[in-house]
């Protein structure tokens, strides 16, 4: 009787050994498998919102999303915001900015270890002390700037800054001119506006030179000049991609957008 426990203990036990170890070998696999968490950043002129048919693919597609909202108010203040989103998230991270927020995602992902690749559409990754409006002007076929409105605002800390947004009249036509009319009239209304100041802070980081990176241009782009694009990827090595599209390739073309962040997301999760 006590042998015939024994063995019916030994036996359990193996069960129960097998069942843990392929219990573990089950939660590696997934660990490995595991998506990175892809982190949105908008731009000028735009919110979270732009961002709403690329998290759509996105989550189809299994990953988890976070659109941060970018406040626009200056580099390097948008910059310390962005990483404190970034560093409330555990896990590895595939960040993808458009427009300015390309700017604040290099400077904000600098040394973060956690950030896997980053993803520029119709963006802008400076060199140090390089500004976003120098970059955006750095080849001709821009029409932004005769479209902006300044507005004065006044500062926290006292003093007067100045607001930009685009005229209404003209948002279409520089900014989203593949967008459906309807859309594009309720994107002008809704935009968020950004400080001169933010356009015009030199960056002091560089995420780009040591964060793989992955590129879209904007053929049609008359908010950034696609030479302008291109100068930065080549400059980033990046790998790029070009689109015949308005800036507004986000909301005009979310699928391409999604493809080319999952893309990048499986090259760097091996």
């Amino acid at each position: 009787m006590k042998i015939k426990n024994v063995v019916t203990a030994a036996v359990a036990g193996l069960a129960v050994a097998g069942l843990t170890g392929s219990a573990v070998a089950l939660a590696e696999e997934r660990s490995s498998t595991r998506k990175p968490t892809v982190v949105l950043v908008h731009g000028a002129f735009a919110d979270s919102s732009s961002w709403n048919g690329v998290v759509k693919d996105l989550k189809r597609d299994g990953y988890p999303v976070v659109a941060a909202a970018n406040p626009l108010r200056g580099l390097h203040a948008d910059a310390a915001y962005l990483r404190s989103v970034l560093d409330s998230i555990s896990g590895p991270i595939v960040l993808a900015g458009h427009s300015y927020g390309g700017s604040v995602m290099s400077e904000a992902a600098d040394g973060d270890r956690d950030v896997k690749a980053l993803v520029y559409i119709a963006s802008f990754s400076p060199e140090k002390g390089e500004s976003t409006s120098e970059l955006a002007a750095k080849f001709p076929g821009g029409e932004l700037g005769p479209a902006l409105n300044s507005v004065p605002v006044p500062l926290p800390g006292g003093g007067t800054g100045t607001d930009l947004y685009i005229k209404q009249d003209k948002f279409r036509a520089v900014f989203a001119a593949d967008v459906a009319r309807p859309v594009a009239d309720l994107m002008a209304v809704g935009q968020r506006p950004i400080t001169e100041a933010a356009l015009n802070e030199p960056a002091t980081r560089t995420a780009w030179k040591t964060i793989p990176s992955w590129s879209m241009i904007t053929t049609e782009d008359l908010a950034i000049p696609a030479d302008s694009m291109r100068f930065m990827a080549e400059r980033a090595k990046s790998h790029t991609v070009e689109i015949k599209a308005s800036h507004a390739v986000t909301v005009s073309r979310p699928g391409a957008v999604a493809d080319l962040i999952d893309k990048a997301a499986r090259a760097t999760n091996r």
